[in-house]
Formats: structure tokens, sequence, C-alpha cells
């Protein structure tokens, strides 16, 4: 088992923004939060946002009880059916704005409008249900959408080495895999800070060459 990592307070390795001028606003960048169903998603925008999450649950009916796997969230009565949406600002130069997706694959048809623009992507897996999160991580390599994987530490704690939930996942060398906890601001953030500086690395490189 691997224990969650305390996270860095302040920490920010993105170094492309400049500091504005006076009364100039934030840049906005748009990151997306995806992942299987009852991963930590809509937690995640509800633990850094700085504004009052949108979101968009609706209750688990009976049918949808028996079409959504619930024995890992056996106390979860609400799911996302559009998206969650919140927004952050990281320092005066710059403001994520956050749109959670869906989990289920029944709402993978919004997946195209919710990425739409977006710089970067965090997929959360829980090592619980890896099997549910291989379109995620499909999704945004078939997108060519730079993101990371944050493995989200529920109790603590994960249940396989990052080295196994790469390889399981099939995950390329050069996408970051960290642990986080949803629950927590300062680690969503740093999680977060991984997705910004993958971005801006591929931004980079696309203007040099």
């Amino acid at each position: 088992m691997v224990s969650v990592p305390s996270p860095t307070p302040g920490a920010h390795s993105a170094t492309a923004a400049e500091q504005p001028s006076a009364g100039q606003p934030p840049l906005p960048v748009k990151l997306v939060i995806a992942g299987g169903f009852g991963v930590g998603k809509t937690t995640a925008v509800g633990a850094i946002s700085e504004i009052r999450p949108l979101t968009t649950e609706a209750a688990i009916t009976e049918v949808a009880a028996g079409v959504d796997d619930l024995t890992h969230t056996p106390g979860k009565t609400t799911t996302t059916v559009a998206m969650d949406f919140g927004c952050i600002t990281i320092d005066p130069t710059l403001k994520l704005y956050l749109f959670g997706t869906p989990g289920q694959d029944r709402f993978g048809f919004m997946w195209d409008d919710v990425v739409e623009g977006a710089l970067g992507g965090l997929v959360i897996v829980d090592t619980r249900r890896l099997d549910d999160c291989y379109a995620a991580v499909d999704y945004f390599e078939h997108k060519d959408v730079p993101f990371a994987v944050a493995v989200n530490a529920f109790d603590g704690e994960v249940q396989h080495d990052l080295d196994e939930v790469r390889w399981a996942l099939d995950i390329s060398e050069h996408v970051p895999l960290v642990v986080f906890d949803a629950r927590e601001t300062g680690s969503v953030r740093d999680a977060l800070l991984v997705v910004l500086d993958v971005a801006l690395a591929r931004a980079q490189s696309a203007a040099v060459s």
C-alpha cells in the first residue's frame, strides 16, 4: 500500500506566466477533471473551488443503481449527469476554470463538449476499480490532450504501487502519475499544477518546433 504524500504548501512550478500590469486580470485556463463513476471528480472540484461549485447532480434511482456499480461506493446517492464547474485563482497571473466530466459511459457523448478548449486534463483513478478508468485514459490519448493521472487515496492509502498502476492502465512514461486526496484542497491543487506543467511544456515545445 502507498500512503498519500502531504501537499507542498505554495507549490507552483509553472513559470511561463509573468507578473501582469496593474489591473490586468489573470489568464484564464480551462482544465478538465475526468475519470470513472464515483472516483472523486465532484469532490475534487468542491475541495479546490474558490466559488460555490456548479454541479449537475441527480439522485441515483433504482434503475440507475442496477447499471452503475455501487460496490465500492455504497453511500453514494447522487451522480453527475452533465458536468461540474469550479474555479481557483493560482496567483495574480493565472486562474484555472475546472470542468468535471460525468463518469458513466451513457453520458460519454458529452465529453467532447466538456473537453473542447481545455489546456489539459486530470484523470482520477480509484485503484479498487481500475477498469473504470480505461475509457478516460484512452480518451485523452486519442484526443492528444496533455493529461496527468491522479490516484485518489481513499482512506489515506492506495491498494497498488504506482508502477503497477502505470502498467495496468498502460500509461506512457511521459504521463505523470501521482497520488492525491480529492478531499484536501492542497492535494488537489498540487495535482492540478502537475497537469498545468505538462500542458505548458507541450505548448512551449510546440512553439519551439
